[in-house]
């Protein structure tokens, strides 16, 4: 069974920063694409940034600049680094990722619980 669980998610002041992680476990047998994803109440949920197994990144326009993706693929961890935090930031952070559990079967996109994340002014 596989488990995406993510942490470090807190309150900060605007301007600040913190650094999320996203850990998967269980039968992996390989990891393609990860990301991040948040969403406030009463929105879809809005992609934050991605990341391929080779390195490639992807950022949301309101992000680029101020946030950096990364994995660790030795750990099946993906990081998310996140500075000068604006209110606008606010919200619950999602990671996936879209991984195989066996050689037979196609890759699945899994997901993780999410993580709040409070931007104050």
């Amino acid at each position: 069974q596989v488990q995406l669980v993510e942490s470090g998610g807190d309150l900060v002041q605007a301007g600040g920063s913190l650094r999320l992680s996203c850990l998967a476990s269980g039968r992996i047998l390989t990891i393609n694409a990860m990301g991040w994803y948040r969403q406030v109440p009463g929105k879809q949920r809005e992609l934050v940034a991605t990341v391929t197994s080779g390195g490639t990144t992807n950022y949301a326009d309101s992000v680029k600049g101020r946030f950096t993706i990364s994995r660790d693929n030795t750990k099946n961890t993906v990081y998310l680094q996140m500075n000068s935090l604006q209110p606008d930031d606010t919200g619950v952070y999602y990671c996936n990722a879209d991984l195989r559990v066996s050689a037979t079967f196609r890759s699945v996109v899994y997901w993780g619980q999410g993580t709040q994340v409070t931007v104050s002014s």
